[in-house]
């Protein structure tokens, strides 16, 4: 006799999709709140803090340097977990990427500066953000692929955003724990120890993470992979053989999206505070200021994504892209704060824009059994090339010509980079087509 189980009722599945959306949003946000604070303290303090003796400029570029680290990291997380996730599932290696996230962010506000331990200090930093890198390099995949995959038919663009969203409400979080220090602290104080105090409240925030990530499900479209391809021992090297070209055009769409936004929130508070004469907390509040509007750019653009084509929604951003990374300083070297802020808030708005539909479009380019292999080997690579370059570039060719045109050029170059890699990058057009089973070839989805 065969017994069958009852499909789930459609209020099952909702309350699953809900559950899974609100659980890649609140641990998305908690990892990038960890992975961000470490670039905002690199901005303001870690320099003469780990690198003593140096140059200011040298100083600022070698905490850059540690920040990068943690990219050079991502795809090695990346790769790593989105091997098991393929094979064991996508929930265990959430759980993992958090608690690698978690460990290394408050043992970096534990950690004993150059003064106190000497050469060990900056030794231990570096590891430190790489285990940081390890973990969200594991992070976004994972993701991305519980709020697509448990998304309902049609909401797959929209309920992607919740992971997308999670990075700048990490960013606001960040910001928001820094900005009350920097305003109430002297610069001896928040030097000596005011800049531990974000990293060692990861270690609540994670504890609540943990709490909701574990008590998600696993998508049918995992478990019906499983099944189907259980065979494939390597995903990555499925992806690396048949996707190869996928994964760097995938990459290359991502660079400027990652690349302008690491220097958006990282660089320009250095560049506010030493070029333009604002104090730190001016800049922090201005980069607060634009998180919303970045937020709001992204589920815009995520639910159009639904109604028009990931590919449609995803030009029209990157050409936005482009015109506003070519204004963005001159706007800024107004030193008007209003201009200023306009200038912060256009380029946040465009970034989430061009962010929106990412998670639909990348979990959409890969069969399910190696889609947590593919999506995040070309995410971590636009991340690579992008954030993980884009301060310590910003900071050497201002240095090296003496104007923010040169960063500008930079800025448009890779806009225009991730511009041409979506035009070459082959996807469905009808969202209808982007929520039909997965196992297709990649000859079909192009």
């Amino acid at each position: 006799m065969t017994i069958t189980t009852p499909a789930p009722s459609p209020e099952v599945l909702q309350r699953k999709a809900r559950k899974a959306a609100l659980g890649s949003f609140v641990g998305t946000a908690i990892e990038w709140y960890d992975f961000f604070i470490y670039g905002t303290a690199a901005a303001l303090v870690l320099g003469p803090q780990f690198f003593p003796g140096t140059s200011e400029l040298a100083g600022t570029l070698a905490a850059f340097a540690t920040l990068a680290v943690g990219f050079v990291a991502r795809p090695i997380g990346g790769i790593v977990m989105g091997h098991f996730g393929d094979r064991v599932g996508r929930k265990s290696m959430l759980v993992t990427s958090l608690l690698l996230m978690g460990f290394a962010t408050v043992a970096i506000g534990l950690l004993p500066n150059y003064a106190a331990i000497g050469v060990a200090a900056p030794i231990l930093l570096v590891a430190l953000r790489f285990v940081q890198g390890l973990g969200v390099g594991g992070e976004w995949g994972g993701a991305v692929l519980v709020a697509t995959e448990n998304a309902p038919a049609g909401k797959r663009g929209l309920y992607g955003a919740a992971p997308q969203i999670g990075v700048p409400a990490g960013v606001l979080l960040a910001n928001l724990v820094f900005l009350p220090l920097t305003a109430v602290l002297d610069d001896a104080a928040f030097a000596d120890w005011g800049w531990r105090v974000p990293f060692l409240l990861s270690a609540a925030l994670v504890g609540v993470a943990m709490w909701i990530r574990l008590g998600l499900e696993e998508s049918a479209d995992f478990e019906k992979s499983r099944d189907a391809a259980g065979d494939v021992k390597l995903p990555l090297a499925e992806v690396l053989v048949k996707h190869w070209k996928t994964v760097l055009l995938a990459g290359g769409t991502f660079v400027a999206t990652n690349g302008i936004a690491y220097a958006y929130m990282v660089y320009v508070l250095k560049y506010g505070e030493k070029e333009l004469g604002f104090d730190k907390s001016t800049m922090l509040f201005l980069l607060i200021a634009s998180c919303p509007f970045w937020m709001a750019g992204m589920a815009i653009s995520a639910y159009k994504s639904d109604i028009v084509g990931r590919r449609r929604v995803y030009i029209v951003s990157s050409i936005a892209l482009v015109i506003v990374a070519a204004l963005f300083f001159p706007l800024m070297d107004t030193a008007i704060l209003p201009v200023m802020l306009v200038a912060m808030i256009a380029l946040g708005f465009v970034l989430g824009a061009c962010a929106g539909p990412q998670s639909a479009l990348f979990a959409e380019l890969f069969p399910a059994h190696i889609r947590y292999s593919g999506a995040s080997l070309g995410y971590q690579i636009g991340a690579i090339l992008g954030g993980g370059l884009a301060p310590i570039v910003a900071t050497s060719l201002f240095a090296a010509f003496g104007t923010s045109l040169a960063v500008t050029a930079y800025f448009v170059l890779i806009a225009l980079v991730s511009l041409i890699s979506i035009l070459l990058l082959r996807h469905p057009h009808d969202p209808s087509v982007a929520v039909a089973p997965s196992h297709r070839s990649e000859q079909e989805v192009a």
